[in-house]
């Protein structure tokens, strides 16, 4: 990802979480947190499924 981490994770809330990024924005700081590592959780396992399908 490029440019402002948090607007990218937010950009992904709502595409795929369909979180608002008023709603991610208000998110309590841990929770907030979460978020942002279950998102990067789930691109982790995407890249590796990528990858597999590619082999």
């Amino acid at each position: 990802m490029q440019g402002d981490a948090e607007l990218n994770y937010a950009y992904y809330a709502l595409h795929e979480l369909k979180m608002r990024p008023r709603e991610f924005a208000a998110l309590p700081r841990r929770e907030k947190a979460a978020v942002i590592a279950f998102i990067e959780i789930k691109a982790q396992e995407r890249e590796r499924l990528l990858r597999e399908w590619k082999a």
